[in-house]
C-alpha cells in the first residue's frame, strides 16, 4: 500500500514584510475567530484583517531582531527524515511538509498526495501537546481539503495527542541536561528553577473540552520525573491580541515572582525554533530574567535530535499497519480513539490513560 503522511506545522513567514506577514496572521485571526462568539465569515474576515494588520509591525520586529524563522526549514527537515526512517522499516511512504497558515499550505499538499497515488494517507501534526488552534485545526483542515477534491478510496488516519511516547520524554530531558551542563547550572541546586514555558491557550477551548492544559501538565510532570527533579514550574506565552481569558500564569509573572539565582526555561510546546522561542525567550523574556538579577539558561528545542524520526515513525506505523476501522497496536505505546477530536480514525496516546482512569474499578 502506498502510505502519504502529511507532516502538520504552523508555519511562519520566512521574509519580515507585511507582504508575508499579513496574511499569515489574517489566517491565524480567521481560523480563531469563533473566540469572539458567533460572527458572519464577512465580520470574521473584516475583524481577522483588522487584528492582523495591527499586530504585524510588532511580529515584523521581532522577525528583523532573530533573523529568518527557521521553522519551515526545520520542519521540511523533520519531513525528509521521517519519510527515510519509514522507507527503512519497508513502508512504501512518501512524507509531504504542509502549514497552517504558511505555504506550503495543507490543500496543497493534500493535492500532491493524490497526484502520487497515495492510497492511505497520514495527518500528523507535530506538536506534542494536543491543542484546538493546533493539532485538532490542522487534522480538520486536512479532512476538508480531502472534502474540496474528488478523490474516491482514500482512507484519512490522523495522529493527536502524542507526548507520550516514552523516547520523546527521554529525548526532551537529555536536551534540558545538556543545556545546564553547558551553561554550568546545577538542576539539583535548590537555588535553581526549572521553568517549562508552554505555548498559552484561550480558556473557551479548554471550557469546550479540549485537554491541552492537561496535558502540559502530564508532560512537564514526566520530563521532570525524567530529570530527577522535583520541584518546577510552569508559565504560558499566552498571545492576548483579544480580550479573551487565557492560561495562566504568564510566563512573564511567573519570571518576576522567582527568588532563586537562575532559571533554566523549556519551551515544551515546540519543536521548532520559531519566534515563540527566539524572540519571546531568548529576548523578551531574557531581559525580564537579566532585569531581576536570575542567569538565564534557555533550553533548545531537539528538533534535529537524532532520535526525533523515530519517534515519529513510531506514530505513523501502527496506523499504516492497522485493519481498517481497528485501533493502532504497537508494542508499549498505548493508542486509542481521540477525545478531543472524536471522529472516525482519530488516534492519540492519551485516550487509554483517560479512560482506564475514569473506570469503576479504577476509582
Amino acid at each position: 500500500m502506498k502510505i502519504g503522511v502529511i507532516v502538520l506545522n504552523f508555519g511562519e513567514p520566512e521574509n519580515p514584510t507585511p507582504e508575508e506577514v499579513i496574511p499569515f496572521l489574517e489566517r491565524i485571526f480567521f481560523n480563531n475567530a469563533n473566540l469572539e462568539g458567533e460572527v458572519t465569515p464577512e465580520e470574521a474576515r473584516r475583524r481577522s484583517r483588522e487584528l492582523a494588520e495591527r499586530r504585524a509591525p510588532g511580529l515584523i520586529q521581532e522577525y528583523n531582531e532573530m533573523g529568518p524563522s527557521p521553522l519551515n526549514p526545520q520542519a521540511r527537515a523533520q519531513a525528509e527524515a521521517l519519510q527515510t526512517e519509514l522507507r527503512g522499516r519497508g513502508h512504501d511512504a512518501t512524507t509531504y511538509s504542509a502549514m497552517q497558515f504558511t505555504e506550503p499550505l495543507i490543500q496543497d499538499a493534500v493535492k500532491q498526495a493524490q497526484e502520487d497515488g497515495v492510497e492511505l494517507l497520514v495527518g500528523l501534526p507535530v506538536y506534542p501537546l494536543c491543542g484546538a488552534s493546533t493539532t485538532v485545526a490542522a487534522l480538520d483542515a486536512v479532512e476538508r481539503a480531502l472534502e474540496e477534491i474528488s478523490w474516491p478510496g482514500v482512507e484519512f488516519r490522523g495522529v493527536t495527542g502524542w507526548h507520550r511516547h516514552p523516547l520523546y520524554t527521554r529525548l526532551r530531558a537529555d536536551g534540558v541536561r545538556e543545556a545546564a551542563r553547558d551553561a554550568g547550572v546545577e538542576l539539583a541546586n535548590p537555588r535553581t528553577t526549572l521553568l517549562f514555558s508552554a505555548h498559552g491557550t484561550p480558556i473557551k477551548y479548554l471550557k469546550e473540552g479540549n485537554r491541552y492544559q492537561e496535558y502540559v501538565e502530564e508532560s512537564c510532570r514526566a520530563v521532570a520525573e525524567e530529570l530527577g527533579v522535583s520541584d518546577y514550574v510552569i508559565g504560558y506565552q499566552n498571545h492576548t491580541n483579544r480580550g479573551i481569558e487565557w492560561t495562566q500564569p504568564d510566563v512573564e509573572q511567573v519570571i518576576q515572582e522567582l527568588d532563586t539565582d537562575a532559571v533554566v526555561v523549556v519551551p515544551i510546546s515546540f519543536m521548532h525554533e520559531q519566534s515563540e522561542t527566539l524572540a519571546e525567550l531568548d529576548h523578551e523574556l531574557r531581559e525580564e530574567a537579566e532585569e531581576v538579577g536570575l542567569k538565564f539558561v534557555r533550553v533548545p528545542v531537539p528538533h534535529d535530535d537524532p532520535r526525533f524520526p523515530r519517534v515519529l515513525a513510531d506514530l505513523v506505523e501502527p496506523l499504516a499497519l492497522a485493519d481498517e476501522g481497528a485501533t493502532p497496536r504497537a508494542g508499549e505505546l498505548r493508542w486509542g480513539r481521540c477525545r478531543c477530536r472524536p471522529r472516525t480514525g482519530s488516534y492519540c496516546l492519551n485516550a487509554p490513560a483517560l479512560e482506564t482512569a475514569a473506570s469503576p474499578a479504577s476509582s
